[in-house]
């Protein structure tokens, strides 16, 4: 899925296992309690495994855009120090969502 997709479907799911969990408390039913309680804390830990992901991506990408205006600068190739500057501000934005 993309990012967008996995960050609804987690936002979604977080907000649906605490409603089950907050009716399954109120009517004093455990089961759906603890169901909603599983299902909130997976789409949680889904959640931060994919902003950690996406933060890594953005590493990566600011440092290959660094690489590349510098090797763009020293060689006067002003496509690649261009490319960089684009893939740098990718990594920022990627570290920044």
């Amino acid at each position: 899925m993309s990012n967008i997709t996995d960050k609804i479907s987690n936002t979604a799911n977080s907000y649906i296992g605490g409603a089950k969990q907050t009716v399954g408390n109120t009517i004093g039913n455990s089961d759906l309690a603890a169901s909603g309680a599983s299902q909130k804390a997976q789409a949680d830990a889904a959640q931060k495994a994919a902003d950690a992901k996406l933060h890594a991506e953005g590493v990566g990408h600011k440092v290959q855009g660094n690489v590349q205006q510098t090797v763009g600068a020293a060689t006067g190739n002003t496509t690649l120090e261009g490319r960089g500057h684009a893939n740098e501000a990718r990594g920022d934005v990627e570290r920044n969502v």
